[in-house]
């Protein structure tokens, strides 16, 4: 059987090792540390640093297809195994548009495709020129590494431009208008080689302090021709960009329509409800794709599905959250929880949970009720 290679050991990764056991194929990771989540429970691990080409070298050199749970890996070490024959999905310039965010609005503009106006940022007066078309506040986001709310600031005026720039002069940064959008939506699709396709049902994702909280799976109260136009257009830039695998589209929707937003070519936080919800987890998805397999169904399994983030909060140790498990599980069997087997801080998804069934309030209150107990809030 083929042997897939995931570079990074986050949760990500833990759940893809969960889908290759099912799907009966070989399944590598690439971890910093023994005590990476996929390195908690994956039988194959290689310890290496994904900015280290000879780690990656070695690393890549086993599995038939290498693959990644994170988009870290600079581009130009990813170019050069693909020149010494290394199978590489997405490919280094497929990638590269998840990477850079100034590629992926060029390249996006340059196909008409709806994205935010926004121009490069040299000066205060990259900014300033911009704000005089959109008007203040700015969002100002750095091009590479920003996620879970890093990255992005958003300024009022042109001192606070400034005092950011001075702040962040060794950062490249970019300028884009705050948009004033009614909801976030995501569509997820995957792409195989031979260019077979599938798209998920469109979801609405409910941020804050720029982390995903809940996944809402169908988004409630989007019509048709509205879901299947943001699924067509996730499917559009999965073939534009010459994606094989996973393709996160996330979106802004407005009075006038939506706006891409962000890229991810990897499994997501967005199709977490999937692994229940979905005929075809995401996770299955992303190795039926980099492998070439016929793709499976994205059909939900449920009217309704909802995901809930669990983040370190008032409990303070792993300890404390499965005390609570226990609980959970006794008021609601029909709850599923997963554990990413993170340590826990403040902030940080150690977790999350799903809920499954007819109606839409009575779904998402379970999902938030558990997800709630689990951070140490009271309330049950």
């Amino acid at each position: 059987m083929p042997v897939v290679g995931m570079v990074g050991g986050g949760q990500l990764a833990r759940m893809t090792h969960q889908a290759a056991i099912a799907l009966g194929v070989g399944f590598r990771v690439m971890a910093t540390s023994s005590t990476d989540s996929a390195a908690r429970v994956c039988g194959d691990v290689r310890l290496g640093d994904h900015r280290s080409f000879d780690d990656l070298r070695a690393f890549g050199k086993g599995p038939d297809v290498l693959t990644f749970d994170h988009e870290h890996v600079p581009t130009e070490h990813l170019r050069t195994l693909e020149a010494e024959g290394l199978t590489v999905r997405p490919s280094s310039g497929a990638l590269l548009h998840a990477q850079d965010k100034r590629v992926m609005r060029d390249r996006l503009a340059a196909l008409g495709m709806p994205i935010p106006r926004e121009r490069a940022v040299d000066s205060l007066a990259d900014v300033a020129g911009l704000a005089e078309q959109t008007g203040w506040p700015v969002v100002l986001k750095s091009v590479r590494g920003g996620y879970d709310g890093r990255g992005v600031w958003p300024v009022e005026s042109p001192e606070a431009a400034r005092e950011l720039l001075e702040r962040l002069a060794d950062v490249q940064l970019m300028a884009e208008e705050y948009v004033d959008f009614r909801r976030e939506l995501a569509v997820l699709v995957a792409r195989s080689p031979h260019g077979q396709a599938a798209a998920y049902p469109a979801v609405q994702t409910v941020q804050v302090d720029g982390i995903c909280r809940e996944v809402l799976a169908p988004a409630p109260g989007l019509d048709d021709e509205s879901a299947v136009a943001a699924q067509r257009l996730a499917l559009s830039v999965a073939d534009a960009l010459g994606v094989v695998g996973l393709l996160a589209v996330e979106m802004f929707q407005t009075d006038a329509g939506v706006l891409i937003n962000e890229l991810a070519m990897r499994p997501h936080n967005c199709g977490h409800w999937t692994i229940e919800g979905a005929r075809t987890s995401q996770f299955e998805q992303h190795l039926r794709a980099v492998l070439d397999l016929p793709l499976g169904s994205p059909g939900a399994t449920a009217p309704h599905v909802v995901m809930a983030n669990v983040l370190g909060g008032a409990v303070e140790d792993a300890a404390s959250v499965y005390a609570r498990y226990t609980h959970v599980m006794a008021h609601d069997p029909a709850i599923r929880v997963h554990f990413y087997g993170k340590d826990v801080r403040p902030g940080r998804k150690i977790g999350h949970v799903t809920a499954l069934g007819n109606d839409l309030d009575e779904v998402r209150g379970r999902a938030r009720e558990a997800a709630a107990y689990l951070r140490g809030e009271e309330g049950r």
